[in-house]
């Protein structure tokens, strides 16, 4: 007997039962259901952090800050005179140029520089109307998730800025396309209330974004200005400060290099992160809603084992004469053992395939409410995505635990004895 021949016997014995067979492919259904939906929501939010990593960070980069030491039941610390400029007007440590200088000469960093962050007063386009904006630089590396343009060059002389696509209407622009090349005005005050305005391009229109920390990127030479306005007239051991300082690793570099390159700085006062560093604790959380809802699918596939189980053992009960007959015009054992297993692959087959179709036919459903709803202002975030690698090898480990489940009644009818069996009533 072919393989083709065996494979159309276990098709057409596995539908001697319907009812048998349909409950267990329903309960192999449930558990690929369930993973498969897991996976897509998880795949369609880890995607999503992924293309707005850009927001936070550039992926090679690390973002150094001052160390904060937290002390608990030792009563309050003493006065440090050398700590007096290193606290923000803001009530935080900062960073000054000594510090920039400090990290500048560790091993593996190939650039470095401080993340300014400004307050102008607001920003206005074509129809004059005023807004208030934050701004910070961006730092090399970046990528963003844009509506239209290009990311800020820290290397050009012109003022540069990205515009959150929340303010191209409130400007005045047509959209995002019209917004990209044209000129915006930015006031900032000093520090004794002497108010400028200058002139930034806008490079590029960021999609709104749940990653969006801080403020808006700008490029160095709008960063620069806006800080020496905002700082005239100050000390420099007042204006001279910075809440970061950006640290491009050097390529190549691998993880436990950048674990030495860590630690070597958490010696010397910093707390060093990647990106992942600062959006591991929501990577973790998604990973474990994933896992317990995994184990509820595995926990239906484990029921469905014992319903392939179940069912090829009735089936080789029915069908012991068949058996016999078959065994005794020269079908041998390993052909047996190959039809029941055939039969049992298939239960995975079918209740895997319509479990994951119907997985991907509910997140389409899903995606589609999502974002005519509670992610509309999210574009480009899709609550389910569904990799076809991860779903072949779903509905591949589905078929192989069926192969396994019915590997016991498989060799029972393949031990069948054709005399014995012949009898049987």
């Amino acid at each position: 007997m072919k393989f083709i021949d065996i494979l159309g016997s276990a098709t057409s014995n596995m539908l001697r039962s319907k009812v048998r067979t349909l409950l267990t492919i329903i309960a192999i259904f449930i558990g690929a259901f369930t993973i498969t939906l897991t996976v897509g929501i998880s795949s369609g939010v880890s995607s999503y952090i992924d293309k707005q990593l850009g927001n936070i960070g550039a992926e090679n980069v690390l973002l150094v800050q001052p160390k904060v030491e937290v002390s608990v039941g030792d009563g309050p610390q003493k006065y440090d005179p050398e700590r007096t400029n290193n606290q923000a007007a803001f009530n935080g440590p900062i960073l000054t140029d000594a510090d920039i200088e400090a990290v500048s000469t560790q091993e593996g960093i190939s650039n470095v520089q401080p993340i300014i962050a400004v307050a102008p007063d607001y920003i206005s386009g074509p129809n004059s109307e005023k807004y208030q904006i934050n701004l910070q630089s961006f730092l090399d590396g970046s990528t963003f998730d844009l509506a239209a343009g290009t990311s800020p060059d820290n290397t050009s002389d012109q003022a540069q800025m990205l515009l959150p696509i929340a303010y191209v209407d409130a400007l005045g622009f047509a959209s995002s396309e019209d917004a990209v090349g044209k000129v915006v005005t930015i006031a900032i005050s000093s520090p004794f209330k002497q108010q400028e305005t200058i002139t930034a391009t806008i490079s590029g229109v960021l999609q709104q974004s749940l990653l969006s920390v801080g403020g808006v990127s700008a490029n160095a030479s709008l960063t620069n200005t806006l800080s020496e306005i905002q700082n005239l007239g100050l000390p420099s051991n007042i204006a001279d400060r910075y809440f970061a300082i950006s640290a491009q690793v050097a390529s190549g570099t691998t993880d436990e290099q950048l674990q030495d390159i860590k630690m070597s700085l958490s010696d010397k006062g910093y707390d060093a992160q990647t990106v992942e560093d600062q959006i591991g604790i929501i990577k973790q959380v998604i990973d474990a809603i994933t896992y317990v809802l995994i184990f509820f699918g595995a926990i239906a596939l484990l029921a469905a084992s014992f319903g392939i189980i179940n069912t090829l053992f009735m089936s080789v009960q029915e069908r012991t004469k068949e058996i016999g007959l078959m065994k005794a015009m020269g079908m041998s054992r390993g052909k047996v053992f190959l039809l029941f297993s055939v039969e049992a692959v298939l239960l995975g087959f079918w209740g895997s395939f319509i479990g994951v179709l119907a997985a991907i036919g509910v997140g389409q459903v899903a995606n589609t409410i999502a974002s005519e709803s509670f992610l509309k202002d999210l574009p480009g975030f899709s609550l389910t995505e569904f990799p076809l690698i991860p779903v072949l090898v779903l509905m591949a480990t589905i078929m192989l635990i069926a192969f396994l489940a019915g590997t016991l009644p498989a060799r029972r009818a393949a031990r069948q004895d054709p005399i014995e069996a012949l009898r049987y009533e």
